[in-house]
């Protein structure tokens, strides 16, 4: 009887171990230390709202003015979203909080943050791991509860000093980026295959979200392949694009699909290998994300020197197509883009920006 015990004991607990070891790998994404900014500063480096001292916010160096806020409403009837617990930081004039992390050399990452403008109206938060920096611009709200943004990197050492700063002077000193939480993703860099030359075609490798998931996570514009947080794709428009989730969106194949949320400013690319004057097969899914984005919709896709024009009528139920067609390569790099012709927003809410769906986009050579 005890032995039989022993070895039930036994298969329980080699079952638990085996599901916490299949559970364990999408939990990769883990907050910064104090990365939600829940653990307080000593009471003796508040003044009011202002952090005094280069490290009076735990686990992190702060270098100018530096606010520790709780969101809501705010005194004079202004309002802090806050997307992940109670507190968050502001960022005054030419003010930055940085920390010191470990990561892989060689490998590329994405930091997964909430992050909103409170005054001015062209806020820039200025996200930099040496050697590479870049502002991500917050003068548009695609939510009115706060945005989520994901910016990549590739780590060039085992350490890496992550610096956030407002490099704008407003006549407010207090006027600045709200910092809400701050994660970290590692990438798996992606490959294209024989039976099909994009990588990341599915988006399944992207910056899954792990605070204020209902909202997807925005992907600023202007950013190359070699860094950018959906690995394998160029973000080159003058807006943001959003990476969705299966959890809380309708997602036509897998985990991960990409929701083009501003019009013709809000486009992806990649550049595939191709062999000049052949023949190639280009098939792609658009939908709706079942989040209240009605309406006529339209995805433009491009290769080398042909376009399509895909139109779809969203009724917001999560429906999507799967269309193809066929381009000609003009050289041995051959430039894949889409975006959506129509601006979009939430039926039951018109602050919020949306569109159509895009996912599992293959090329292959024809025969």
């Amino acid at each position: 009887m005890a032995l039989s015990f022993i070895f039930t004991l036994s298969l329980v607990l080699l079952c638990a171990v085996s599901a916490f070891a299949e559970i364990q790998p999408t939990l990769s994404e883990v907050y910064l230390q104090n990365g939600d900014f829940e653990e307080k500063p000593d009471p003796r480096y508040l003044k009011k709202t202002k952090l005094v001292g280069k490290y009076a916010l735990p686990k992190w160096e702060i270098n100018g003015l530096v606010e520790y806020i709780s969101g809501g409403p705010q005194p004079g009837g202004m309002y802090f979203p806050v997307s992940q617990g109670v507190h968050a930081v502001r960022l005054g004039n030419e003010a930055s909080i940085s920390q010191t992390i470990k990561v892989e050399p060689g490998k590329w990452y994405a930091l997964i943050l909430g992050a909103s403008r409170t005054c001015a109206q062209d806020e820039v938060l200025r996200i930099s791991v040496p050697p590479q920096s870049g502002e991500v611009p917050l003068q548009t709200l695609y939510t009115l509860n706060g945005d989520v943004i994901a910016w990549g990197f590739k780590a060039s050492s085992n350490v890496a000093k992550v610096t956030f700063h407002n490099p704008g002077v407003q006549e407010d000193p207090t006027c600045g980026p709200l910092l809400d939480a701050i994660a970290i993703r590692k990438f798996n860099p992606p490959r294209p295959t024989r039976d099909n030359l994009v990588k990341n075609p599915g988006f399944e490798e992207g910056p899954f979200p792990i605070f204020n998931s209902t909202n997807g996570v925005l992907l600023p514009p202007k950013q190359a392949d070699l860094v950018s947080p959906l690995p394998g794709w160029i973000i080159e428009s003058l807006k943001a694009v959003k990476f969705i989730d299966s959890k809380h969106f309708n997602v036509p194949f897998g985990q991960g699909a990409l929701e083009l949320v501003a019009g013709r400013e809000s486009a992806i690319s990649q550049i595939l290998r191709t062999v000049a004057n052949k023949v190639y097969n280009m098939s792609f899914t658009i939908g709706d994300a079942k989040n209240g984005c009605h309406g006529s919709m339209m995805v433009e896709a491009f290769a080398a020197e042909d376009t399509l024009k895909v139109a779809f009528k969203s009724e917001g139920k999560g429906k999507f197509k799967t269309v193809s067609f066929k381009f000609r390569a003009i050289a041995d790099r051959t430039r894949i883009t889409f975006y959506s012709s129509f601006y979009h927003t939430r039926i039951n809410d018109y602050g919020s920006l949306c569109g159509p769906v895009l996912d599992q986009v293959i090329v292959y050579p024809v025969a």
